[in-house]
């Protein structure tokens, strides 16, 4: 048994997985509402490519949780806002939801009409394993019957190289 996971309820299993850039791709597609950085942009473009792998369609009433995992969310949009603060210039107003990590994962959530909780993690670890272990917990107290994770990553000069995301649904006992 491992450690959190309720008797009786085995790992959750992968249903699909995506990055964005896969082989052959460009930037992401732009996302309406959110400028300056390709932070959202590729985690809209990872994540819905991994729900358009999804191996058969959503049941009815099924909740699909959001769980973004960075580990400085998007810093491009907010190295730009300080600096712009600090110069004395005004920030324009998208923004000011645009330097919430969460906002890409709610409009995920919305865009693709899932309706389980949206969750944002600053990983302590290895964020592979943080992601997972929150989408377990997710799956197994009930809270969604799927999860999706979406990881992004910075270069060392904070600019986003690329995000996986990985559908997971409930283990052997669902």
């Amino acid at each position: 048994m491992v450690p959190g996971r309720p008797a009786g309820h085995g790992a959750p299993r992968v249903l699909a997985q995506a990055r964005w850039p896969e082989p052959g791709d460009g930037p992401p597609p732009p996302l309406p509402g959110f400028v300056h950085s390709a932070f959202a942009p590729l985690v809209a473009a990872a994540a819905g490519r991994c729900l358009e792998r999804r191996p058969s369609p959503v049941p009815a009433g099924a909740r699909c949780a959001v769980v973004l995992v960075s580990a400085a969310g998007d810093r491009p949009s907010a190295t730009h806002v300080r600096s712009t603060v600090a110069a004395g210039g005004r920030v324009g107003p998208l923004f000011f939801f645009q330097s919430v990590p969460n906002s890409v994962a709610g409009q995920v959530a919305a865009r693709w009409g899932l309706t389980g909780p949206v969750v944002c993690l600053s990983p302590t670890g290895d964020p592979r394993a943080d992601a997972i272990a929150e989408g377990e917990l997710l799956l197994y107290d009930g809270d969604a019957d799927e999860a999706l994770l979406v990881l992004i990553e910075e270069a060392p000069d904070a600019t986003p190289t690329g995000a996986v995301a990985v559908l997971l649904g409930g283990g052997d006992s669902q």
